[in-house]
């Protein structure tokens, strides 16, 4: 279900001043700690019988994505039809997440996912920039939501963040939030490559959540730099505490970059060993990705047949 309010900490977004007091009296993010821990959790060594629950727990987590100007109903289709089964020659291989698409493609996924688990995220509110008007990225919202989605990945306001705007930040995702309405979840995304420093990560967790964000999510995948270790690690913490201080669970997305088994594996070991195992389910932890999914599928067929497929295995998205 959807984050409601209120919660322990509503009294800090009372004013601009209480939230600004709050977001700068959180502790400061010890960087060269922060990088350690991220690279030391990354050597863990995962005997073969874990590595076959984390492949298909990962492809669980998998929102298969397509954001591209050039998207055509075929191929999100047959997104959809991957997302529900991505390996047809084994009915055993997990459905991913969600499929993730822009606004105007909301109702051709959701056709395409008819009948299964697969849900349909949809990006919003000026993606992947923000640059626009409210009563703009409302409507971006709205219209999703009518057209079926049951996700909104929405982006901040950066500029207004980095200027320290705080409000005009929050209170952005506390309108996006009442636009969703109460099936859809909300997915804010922070752009962490953006925000210059770890403290500026770690206040925009807090500020998203003090919002209502039903995930917090690292990046929209157009920029340089987009999900690392490090930056999930930080939200993660971020995402611990605040359940702790509130008693409401929020769930982490990061977003770009994550391209292989390895990978995707190296950070479900950072939610299990920071944020514990209630966020191992894909309801609270998700991977935005592309490629990602062929590389899981190809080492969950190597696990079971001892040898890499050919290419025609997986389908090129």
């Amino acid at each position: 279900m959807p984050t409601t309010a209120p919660h322990a900490l509503s009294d800090v977004t009372a004013s601009d001043s209480t939230l600004r007091r709050f977001l700068h009296g959180l502790p400061g993010v010890d960087a060269v700690g922060l990088e350690a821990r991220a690279a030391s959790l990354g050597t863990r060594s995962i005997k073969t019988t874990a590595k076959a629950f984390a492949i298909d727990l990962a492809i669980s987590m998998v929102d298969l994505t397509t954001l591209e100007g050039a998207d055509t109903p075929g191929k999100v289709r047959a997104l959809g039809a991957k997302a529900v089964r991505p390996d047809p020659t084994d009915r055993s291989a997990p459905a991913t997440a969600a499929v993730c698409v822009y606004p105007d493609m909301v109702a051709t996924a959701k056709e395409a996912v008819a009948g299964s688990t697969v849900k349909v995220a949809s990006v919003a509110t000026a993606f992947p920039a923000g640059r626009a008007p409210i009563s703009v990225k409302l409507a971006d919202v709205r219209e999703a939501v009518a057209a079926g989605a049951d996700e909104i990945d929405m982006v901040i306001d950066r500029g207004a963040f980095l200027a320290g705007n705080y409000m005009k930040v929050y209170d952005e995702i506390t309108a996006v939030k009442e636009a969703c309405g109460t099936d859809a979840r909300l997915k804010v995304i922070f752009e962490t490559g953006e925000l210059s420093t770890y403290d500026n990560i770690r206040r925009a967790s807090w500020l998203g959540m003090l919002a209502g964000a039903d995930f917090i999510k690292t990046s929209t995948g157009k920029v340089a730099v987009n999900a690392t270790p490090a930056s999930t690690l930080l939200m993660l913490e971020a995402v611990r505490d605040f359940r702790a201080q509130t008693g409401i669970q929020v769930g982490v997305k990061p977003a770009g970059g994550i391209r292989t088994s390895k990978d995707a594996i190296k950070f479900l070991v950072l939610v299990n060993e920071t944020a514990g195992e209630d966020w191992l389910d894909n309801h609270w932890f998700r991977f935005g990705a592309s490629s990602l999914l062929n590389d899981l599928l190809l080492q969950r067929q190597k696990l079971a047949t001892g040898r890499y497929s050919g290419p025609d295995y997986v389908t090129v998205d």
